[in-house]
């Protein structure tokens, strides 16, 4: 099968050979047609699978097919979870139209708002945003969605999982009844499903893959070791594997700036970022890390969605998810696109439970090893973290609670209580900026 197949036009397919892409995924071959078709599609499928141009080019086909009306109003608005997704999936939509006159632009928050406003009064057709900054500035009367045509939730579960239900059904009456919605992700759960239904309309449904599975081509691993003893352990593999190239998440901001200093202080030069980090901040870490200036990146789960890092050879889960879909998130930082990669995870006594979940959901035993020095401390307890235990520092242990939304997702608001009396619409500003 081509690209030119699924009945893409001549200039996307320049856009794509431009690219060096030959064939379509598997993801993009069941997406692509149904899209195309006009028809609501709730698509499954591994991150690294090619999910963004499972919905950009048939996206930018469409537009592309119908008038371009007078003063570009947004016709498409692709929503996404994070800042650094939001960009990923902008570049995507730029690279893809360069021989079509379609034009796009993204909003996120952490930045000033202006140069945003400016680009999107010249007209646009696609927008690509984070919920905070796009309800920000409608709510200014900055933007209109009153002609969107195309509505796109990547990363859907992730979306209405970290509490963002309400802002999406805000977005969703701010459009037309009549429109075509398009729902991606790696994974959906059966809760998250119901959501989504209640969203689409008769959508076909679409999986590349069996759902919630970790990547074959990544080799995963998993260190059993003493909760005080992971940060020894990971300098150790680090620095005697030579790894140039690693990718780390810890559960909690606190955390990832803790290890952060350790790493640099045993000669490993490493940076964070997490959404107590400014946007240059976080901008400049990536940027570091996919240079090779910075070897270790270290990260929250706002990481594990919207990274591409080409041939990232190394993920290291400092400690391992509470929610078990992440963990399939995080993995897929590596192993993108065919390529190979390396999973490890150092797991103590107090997540072991996570680990079952974990194994439950890949339907896999992962290998455990154990490291001389390092070993798991016999008398440590299994119980995991409780609900609640890391309230302020990230997810905590609260598995199931929506209702948790940002403020336990590592990017909510920390400033709520101080803001509570304050003008709404300034509230709502700060909100958008520490969130999207």
């Amino acid at each position: 099968m081509s690209f030119k197949s699924l009945g893409l036009s001549e200039p996307l397919l320049r856009a794509i050979s431009k690219k060096g892409y030959e064939t379509p995924s598997p993801i993009q071959a069941k997406a692509i047609p149904p899209v195309l078709e006009e028809k609501d599609v709730l698509a499954s499928a591994q991150t690294g699978t090619g999910k963004t141009a499972g919905f950009t080019l048939p996206l930018l086909h469409l537009l592309s097919q119908r008038p371009v009306q007078k003063h570009r109003p947004i016709r498409a608005l692709i929503l996404t979870p994070t800042r650094e997704l939001a960009a990923q999936v902008h570049t995507n939509v730029k690279e893809y139209s360069e021989f079509l006159n379609i034009k796009s632009t993204v909003i996120f928050g952490g930045v000033n708002q202006k140069p945003q406003v400016a680009t999107i009064r010249k007209g646009v057709d696609v927008l690509v945003a984070t919920p905070g900054r796009l309800i920000d500035l409608e709510s200014q009367g900055l933007l209109s969605l009153k002609r969107v045509e195309i509505f796109v939730l990547d990363e859907a579960d992730r979306m209405l999982d970290m509490g963002f239900l309400r802002d999406i059904e805000r977005v969703m009456k701010l459009m037309p009844d009549k429109r075509q919605n398009l729902m991606f992700s790696a994974t959906f759960s059966k809760d998250i499903k119901k959501l989504a239904y209640s969203i689409l309309n008769n959508p076909v449904k679409v999986e590349a893959t069996p759902e919630n599975t970790a990547v074959e081509v990544i080799d995963q691993k998993v260190y059993r070791v003493a909760k005080g003893k992971k940060t020894g352990l990971i300098i150790k593999l680090i620095s005697e594997g030579n790894w140039k190239q690693v990718l780390v998440f810890t559960r909690t901001k606190h955390g990832a700036n803790k290890l952060c200093k350790k790493m640099i202080s045993a000669g490993i030069t490493a940076a964070a970022i997490h959404g107590n980090k400014s946007q240059g901040a976080r901008t400049k870490a990536l940027a570091g890390f996919k240079s090779g200036k910075v070897r270790v990146l270290v990260a929250t789960d706002i990481a594990a969605r919207g990274l591409d890092i080409p041939l990232l050879p190394h993920v290291v889960n400092y400690e391992i998810p509470n929610i078990s879909e992440d963990y399939v998130h995080r993995i897929g930082r590596t192993g993108r696109a065919g390529a190979s990669g390396e999973a490890i995870s150092l797991v103590s006594a107090d997540e072991t439970t996570y680990l079952r979940s974990i194994e439950k959901l890949i339907d896999m035993k992962i290998e455990v090893e154990v490291v001389e020095g390092f070993e798991p401390d016999p008398n440590a307890s299994t119980e995991p973290i409780k609900p609640g235990q890391n309230r302020n520092r990230g997810r905590g242990g609260n598995q199931n609670k929506n209702s948790n939304s940002r403020r336990n997702s590592g990017e909510g608001n920390k400033n709520s209580n101080r803001n509570r009396n304050r003008n709404k619409n300034r509230n709502r500003r700060r909100n958008s900026d520490n969130r999207s």
